[in-house]
């Protein structure tokens, strides 16, 4: 795309010599008219001492410190460097928005600096494929056979492959999370298959696979059949929980139409999974999305009408403490107009203190800080919708160098 940014391929082990250029960063280096008398800092630190303020630098201000000179070329390909990298604290995680129904290219947000740029994924095919993330790590499941599993570092563009899931071939539905362990540097995949079964539409076989990175296998702890409600594509694992939304399939009143349901991934009990361990959601929801936020499970729901419960009036975010929901927030109405026409689903996700929130049919972002309760716009996406049923979509991440798979 005209006039994108474009990282080069880098993985941790080494470096490519021309690494990459930010031609968008050109309005960083200022002050080029300084005394000759000022001593290059370069010539002062020792390596051990430069490494460490390297290490605190945003993730593309690390990539730009590469190319200045053949020293921090060396210094920010190191294992060293990576090491103390990992040490400081987790970068902002950044937004990845496809801009294309068709094929996986976008750009990505980056909230510290407040840009976005050109980032080729390694692996996906289209933009309609599972996506979870964790940690710097992402994972990419195919949307026909649900059988092509990659782990990859989207900044680094190192990968995996993962061996074919077991279970069933075709699922009607399936949902994908990953967790990764930052002091083993291990992960943990699961994916919940769930298909009606035949003739009987308020009958769904539903069964819990988990890949383990230590082991490279799967294991299948639990199967079951769901009486009323059917899995769906929402999953995501904090401290060591699986939580997952499910959808009635009829028979309950509005407040009914989802559920949650949490399964512990340490104990793998296999059996009475809805009976114990289902939570109802906080109202009536248009669509509800889940996400970790430091260990703490959070939802981001469109909230129904009364009256109608499909049609979405305004948007909240809850934080589940043990069986209770609590809401932290809830988005102005002058930002729920500001994204125009918007649907009863749409696109949310987040980690750390960031949750960004996306209507499918335009590029606009809008970001929540937790911590803060500070809601805000992105800067505006370098791209422009061009024909009405373009749609938009897109993940988070957090940006990371020294996280493999």
């Amino acid at each position: 795309m005209e006039g994108e940014t474009s990282w080069i391929s880098h993985c941790p082990d080494y470096v490519a010599p021309d690494m990459v250029e930010f031609d968008s960063f050109s309005e960083l280096n200022d002050e080029d008219n300084r005394e000759a008398s000022v001593v290059p800092v370069d010539l002062i630190l020792p390596d051990d001492l430069l490494e460490r303020i390297l290490a605190y630098l945003p993730i593309a201000s690390i990539f730009r410190a590469g190319c200045v000179c053949k020293r921090w070329y060396e210094i920010v390909k190191s294992t060293r460097f990576l090491w103390n990298f990992s040490q400081v604290l987790s970068q902002k995680p950044w937004y990845f928005m496809f801009t294309s129904s068709e094929e996986p290219v976008g750009y990505a947000y980056d909230p510290s600096l407040r840009k976005w740029y050109g980032v080729e994924l390694p692996c996906i095919q289209t933009s309609n494929w599972f996506i979870a993330s964790s940690c710097g790590l992402v994972c990419f499941m195919d949307n026909d056979s649900r059988s092509e599993l990659y782990v990859c570092n989207p900044i680094t563009k190192c990968y995996k492959s993962l061996d074919e899931p077991p279970g069933l071939k075709f699922s009607d539905y399936s949902a994908l999370a990953i967790s990764v362990n930052t002091k083993t540097c291990c992960y943990s995949v699961t994916i919940i298959k769930s298909k009606q079964v035949p003739g009987n539409f308020f009958q769904w076989d539903l069964s819990i696979h988990i890949y383990d990175s230590g082991t490279m296998m799967w294991v299948t702890p639990l199967t079951e059949v769901l009486t009323g409600w059917r899995g769906g594509d929402e999953s995501v694992i904090c401290d060591g929980v699986l939580y997952f939304l499910i959808y009635s399939t009829g028979g309950g009143g509005p407040d009914n139409r989802h559920g949650l349901i949490t399964y512990n991934l340490s104990s793998r009990s296999s059996h009475g999974l809805l009976i114990r361990s289902f939570i109802p959601v906080p109202c009536s929801l248009t669509c509800g999305r889940l996400m970790n936020l430091k260990e703490k499970l959070v939802m981001v729901g469109g909230i129904g009408k009364p009256d109608r419960p499909d049609i979405i009036k305004g948007i909240g975010i809850w934080e589940l403490n043990g069986k209770e929901w609590q809401e932290i927030a809830r988005m102005p109405h002058k930002y729920f107009q500001g994204f125009g026409e918007f649907d009863d689903v749409f696109a949310s996700s987040g980690t750390d203190d960031l949750i960004y929130i996306q209507s499918y049919g335009a590029p606009a972002l809008l970001v929540f800080d937790v911590k803060h309760k500070q809601w805000r716009w992105s800067q505006k996406c370098p791209v422009t919708k061009r024909f009405p049923l373009q749609l938009f979509t897109g993940f988070c991440f957090e940006p990371r160098l020294e996280m493999a798979p």
